[in-house]
C-alpha cells in the first residue's frame, strides 16, 4: 500500500529528530519514538525500517491500545488451538509474523503488566511462547515502539516495567510538536493543499490569502501535523472558487449553531430534573420585527414558501444593514457560520 503522507519539514528541531532516527536505523537495536498525537511517530518507524538492513523484511504494525487487555498477549505472541475460549485453531502472533523484519508497537504504555513481562523475555532472549504451548519459538525481530507518555515517570510510579524500559531505550527519538516547528507550518500547509487541489482536479493551486496564512501560522495545533492536514484539506475542499486564493479556515468542523443540546437528567440528590440553560450568546442585533419586502407584508402572501423566502431575505438584508454590510458581523449576529451566511446570501441573490 502506497503511503499518502510523507515526512515534510525544514525546521532545525524537526531535522534533528529525523537525523537521529536515520543514524539509528542501520543498527539492529530497539528504538523508542516519543511524541504527541499527530507528530508522525509511525512515519518515523517506517523510516527506521526502510533504512535498515531489514528493509526487505516485513514491517508489522500493532496498536497496543486497539485491543482489550485479554487479547493483547494472544495477538503479540500467538496461541495454540484450544488455549482459550474461541481459539479454534492455532495462530501465529505478531512476533512470528515480523520474523526477519521490524515490529512496530504503537501506544506502548497501554500494555498490561503481563504483556510487558512476556515482551521483556522476547526482547531479551529472542524467543516467544504461544499461549497454550510448551515450547518457545525463536524469532529475529527488531522492536520499534512509540508512545505519547513519559515512560520514565510511569516506571517510577510502577505502571511500566523499568527493566523493559532499559531494554527498549537504546535510542530515543523525541518528535517536536508542530507549535515548535513554526517555519514548517506554511510548507506543510502548501504540501497538503496542493495534493487536495490535485485530487479535486483544479487547474492550478491559487495558494492561501494573507489572512488565511496568518490564521494557520498563529494557531496552536494541539493535534499537530494530522490536525493541520485535516484543516487544510477541508479548507481547500470547501472553497468554491479555484481561481482565487483560499481565504476561509475552519478549525472545528463540528462548529454549528444547531449543535445537539444535552438532555435534561434527573438530579440524584434532589430527585428533580436538571434545568438546561440555553447557551448565552452576545446579542449583536436587537430582535428583528416582521419586515416588509417588495412593498408588501411577506406574511400576507398566499404561497407559504414564497412568504418564508421573502421573510428570510428581509432578515438577511436587515442584518447586513445593521452591521454595515460586514458579512462576518452579520453571521455572528444571526448565529450562523460565515459559510452558512454566504450560502443564504447566494440563494437570495444578495451577493454583489
Amino acid at each position: 500500500m502506497e503511503r499518502t503522507t510523507q515526512l515534510v519539514g525544514q525546521s532545525s528541531t524537526f531535522l534533528d529528530a529525523i537525523e537521529r532516527a536515520s543514524r539509528a536505523a542501520p543498527l539492529d537495536r530497539p528504538v523508542l519514538v516519543i511524541g504527541e498525537r499527530g507528530t508522525g511517530k509511525e512515519l518515523v518507524a517506517e523510516r527506521l525500517h526502510h533504512l535498515s538492513s531489514r528493509w526487505d523484511g516485513p514491517l508489522i504494525i500493532m496498536n497496543c491500545a486497539a485491543l482489550p487487555e485479554t487479547l493483547i498477549e494472544a495477538e503479540l505472541f500467538g496461541h495454540e488451538a484450544g488455549a482459550f475460549t474461541g481459539a479454534t485453531k492455532a495462530r501465529a502472533g505478531r512476533f512470528e509474523e515480523a520474523h526477519g523484519g521490524t515490529l512496530f508497537l504503537d501506544e506502548l504504555a497501554t500494555l498490561s503488566q503481563g504483556a510487558q513481562e512476556r515482551l521483556l523475555r522476547a526482547v531479551e532472549y529472542g524467543e516467544v511462547t504461544r499461549i497454550g504451548a510448551s515450547r518457545p519459538v525463536e524469532v529475529d525481530v527488531r522492536i520499534v515502539a512509540a508512545t505519547n507518555e513519559h515512560l520514565p515517570r510511569l516506571a517510577e510510579e510502577g505502571r511500566f516495567r523499568a527493566d523493559l524500559l532499559d531494554r527498549l531505550s537504546f535510542e530515543v527519538v523525541t518528535l517536536p510538536p508542530l507549535r515548535a516547528r513554526q517555519s514548517d507550518i506554511p510548507i506543510l500547509a502548501d504540501h497538503f493543499a496542493r495534493r487536495m487541489a490535485l485530487e479535486l482536479e483544479w487547474p492550478r493551486w491559487p495558494g492561501f490569502s494573507e489572512r488565511a496564512a496568518a490564521t494557520l501560522q498563529t494557531y496552536d495545533w494541539p493535534g499537530n501535523v494530522r490536525e493541520l492536514r485535516n484543516v487544510v484539506e477541508r479548507a481547500v475542499y470547501r472553497w468554491e472558487d479555484p481561481e482565487r486564493p483560499v481565504d476561509e479556515i475552519q478549525f472545528d468542523p463540528f462548529d454549528s449553531p444547531w449543535l445537539p443540546q444535552p438532555r435534561p437528567r434527573a438530579d440524584a440528590a434532589a430527585g428533580a430534573v436538571a434545568r438546561i440553560e440555553p447557551p448565552k450568546t452576545q446579542e449583536i442585533l436587537p430582535p428583528l420585527p416582521v419586515p416588509a419586502s417588495g412593498g408588501h407584508d411577506p406574511l400576507s402572501c398566499t404561497d407559504y414558501r414564497l412568504a418564508v423566502a421573502e421573510y428570510e431575505k428581509a432578515i438577511l438584508t436587515a442584518a447586513l444593514e445593521k452591521c454595515r454590510w460586514n458579512q462576518r458581523a452579520a453571521a455572528a449576529a444571526l448565529q450562523l457560520t460565515y459559510d452558512q451566511l454566504r450560502h443564504a446570501l447566494r440563494r437570495h441573490e444578495l451577493l454583489s
